[in-house]
């Protein structure tokens, strides 16, 4: 039995599609606390940690894949 993937490698490009959106929120996070708009800018980096945390997410689940013995 071989199993195929649809897609080429979605895993890596939605991290990195993450990881973008992350820097992005970041930047204008500094932009923000650069023109004194400090809760904006706090929103902003909340918003790119969201980001950070899905790229750390994003790929192959591995739970219950091993099942305990009864």
């Amino acid at each position: 039995m071989t199993l195929t993937l649809s897609q080429t490698n979605p895993a890596s490009e939605q991290r990195e599609t993450h990881v973008k959106a992350a820097l992005k929120f970041f930047e204008q996070a500094r932009q923000q606390a650069d023109s004194g708009m400090i809760s904006e800018a706090g929103s902003l980096i909340l918003k790119g940690l969201a980001q950070e945390r899905r790229a750390k997410a994003t790929g192959p689940q591995v739970l219950q894949l091993i099942k305990p013995r009864a």
